[in-house]
Order: structure tokens, then C-alpha cells, then sequence
């Protein structure tokens, strides 16, 4: 069976397009970085070398496919606006055009749960819960525009169905837990709030068994959207503690009240906002409210629709990570 995977130099399109190619499903990956791409033809892909915004490209890319997972996206706390708007707004646009032209079986979205999330505690998010007034973050804000296109290609027969995968993690990871040693290394991140929060994280390859499950799952299940995480919500600041120790980095001791961290992120965004180039500022309202606050989900529907049980713990998940990044000599 041919199926495309966009995306598929990133974390999550990688993880997801080896299980494909394991499966001896006929892959092809489109993505944007030249040497990935070369690995994987080397293991048997199809490489194309494309942005989602070249509308002919992805287009042609999706003729003849079974089945497209949609899992591309700029995905950032911080950036431009009009570079969020093309990868995540454009780019998907994109994708369901090629995938109404070529007639593809079914086309599985890989969305967020950011677009639930703003400044404030929440806990057990089901996806029929309201939103925000104003997205957080410009990523949150493209990424719920990109399923308005999606409910759109719906309503004209497009058979899809979409997935919000919580904080993804594992070997490989280039954002979550990178990002966050970056911070650790310096002995200068503060415990921010009570440090009593609850967050819940999915790794990888649970991410992997729920597209794979969206591929083949019931036509009920079409036009819908599904929390994925690891069902198993975490303390985050005592994993932190648990990273440091595994790497041996100083573990956080200063406390910062929260409404003190959100006032100088506040302050960071709009300073580092007026600077050429606009850089990403060390600290943004986001990221302090993801340190601080309770981020979780409910993942009932999808284990009782698509049949999801994630397999890899967040424990043994966070060991393979240090494994790996061990190895790496990062």
C-alpha cells in the first residue's frame, strides 16, 4: 500500500515512516532537510525534497497514495507570523487539495492540544472542551486554523480524522526535552510556581500506534478529533529533578512565584519583539505557564474508538531519551 508521510524529516515523521517502511507499506517522505531525506531513501523510502507550500509539489506528492499522514507543521513557541501561517495554515491547505485532486483513501492530521491551552491550570481536557478566547501562541493560533480547514474538507467527503498528541518525547527528540536541558545546563532555570504541576507527555512511538491506528479505524471515527498522550499525567518539576540527576546537571533550586516569571516574560516578548529579526526571547508567557501550571488530557475517546493503549511508559520512555542522549554525547 502507498502512503505519504509529510513531515517526515522531523521527530514524529521519522519515528512514524520507519514503522510504515517496517511494515512494508510503500512510503514516500516529504520533508525539507536534504540528508534525512538521503537516510531514508536509504532505508527504502521514497525521498521528496518539498515545502508544504508549494502547492504543485505536494500535490503531485499525494497522487497515488493510499493513504497521507499530514504530519508537517512549523511548531515553535516563539516566530513570525506569516512563517507559522505558511507551513501550518497554507501547508495543510495544501495537502487536502492534493488529496481531493488524487482522490487519496484517507488522510490522517496531526494537530495539537496547545490550541486548548492558555495562561491557566487545566486539567483532563476532553476535545469538545471550550477554547480559549485568543490562542496562546501564534503556533496554537495556525495550527486551530489548519483544523478549520480540515472540518471544511470534511464537509466536502474528504475522509479524514485528526490527533493532538501531547508533548512528544523519545531518542530523536529535537524540541521538548533538548530545549529544556539547553536551560538545565546553565544551573540558572528556576522551579517556577508551586512546582507541583501536572503535565502529561506521549512517547514517540505511542504517537506512531495511534496514526497507525487512525489508518484503519471504524468510518465513525471520520471528522473527528482525538487526545493522544501517555495516559499516566506526571509531576513535571520531580522528572526534571530525575533529568538532572541522570545527567548530571544541578538540580533547580531557586523558587519563582509565578506571576513574577509571567510578568518578566511579558516584558521579554515585547522587548525581543521590537529587535530585528525578532529572536525567541529566553523566557515567553507560554513556556513560564507550561512550568507552572496543570496541562492535562483525557484520552478516553480515543481508547474507546480507535482502540489506543499507549504501550511505552513515560518511565521507560524517559529512559530510552537518556540512553540515547547519552550516546549522542550531546
Amino acid at each position: 500500500m502507498k502512503v505519504l508521510v509529510t513531515g517526515a524529516t522531523g521527530f514524529l515523521g521519522q519515528a512514524l515512516a520507519r514503522r510504515l517502511r517496517s511494515q512494508q507499506f510503500d512510503v514516500s517522505a516529504l520533508g525539507r532537510n536534504p540528508a534525512v531525506l538521503a537516510q531514508l531513501e536509504r532505508e527504502g523510502m521514497r525521498p521528496i525534497q518539498a515545502d508544504l507550500a508549494d502547492r504543485q509539489a505536494v500535490a503531485a506528492a499525494c497522487q497515488g497514495q493510499a493513504i497521507v499522514f499530514h504530519v508537517g507543521a512549523l511548531a515553535a513557541p516563539w516566530g513570525k507570523r506569516e512563517d507559522f501561517y505558511r507551513s501550518n495554515v497554507l501547508g495543510t491547505q495544501n495537502v487536502i487539495t492534493g488529496c481531493e485532486t488524487h482522490s487519496v483513501g484517507r488522510l490522517v492530521h496531526v494537530s495539537t492540544p496547545s490550541i486548548y491551552f492558555g495562561l491557566d491550570s487545566l486539567v483532563d481536557v476532553a476535545e469538545d472542551a471550550p477554547l480559549p478566547a485568543r490562542p496562546v501562541n501564534e503556533y496554537a493560533r495556525t495550527k486551530l486554523l489548519a483544523e478549520t480547514e480540515v472540518d471544511s474538507a470534511f464537509a466536502r467527503g474528504v475522509p479524514v480524522l485528526t490527533i493532538r498528541p501531547r508533548a512528544i518525547f523519545g531518542p530523536g527528540d529535537t524540541a521538548i526535552l533538548p530545549r529544556l536541558i539547553a536551560r538545565l545546563k546553565t544551573g540558572r532555570l528556576p522551579v517556577i510556581g508551586d512546582g507541583r504541576n501536572l503535565i502529561d507527555m506521549t512517547y514517540v512511538e505511542n504517537v506512531v500506534d495511534a496514526l497507525l491506528l487512525c489508518a484503519t479505524s471504524p468510518a465513525a471515527t471520520l471528522g473527528k478529533k482525538y487526545n493522544i498522550t501517555n495516559g499516566e499525567s506526571t509531576a513535571l518539576w520531580p522528572l526534571i529533578e530525575k533529568l538532572c540527576t541522570a545527567l548530571g546537571y544541578p538540580l533547580p533550586k531557586r523558587h519563582i512565584p509565578y506571576r513574577v516569571a509571567d510578568g518578566a516574560a511579558a516584558l521579554m516578548e515585547i522587548v525581543y519583539g521590537l529587535l530585528p529579526g525578532q529572536p525567541e526571547p529566553p523566557l515567553t508567557r507560554y513556556s513560564v505557564a507550561l512550568l507552572a501550571k496543570n496541562t492535562t488530557l483525557d484520552i478516553s475517546a480515543a481508547r474507546r474508538e480507535l482502540g489506543y493503549q499507549p504501550q511505552i511508559s513515560v518511565e521507560e520512555g524517559f529512559q530510552r531519551f537518556v540512553e540515547w542522549w547519552r550516546s549522542n554525547q550531546h
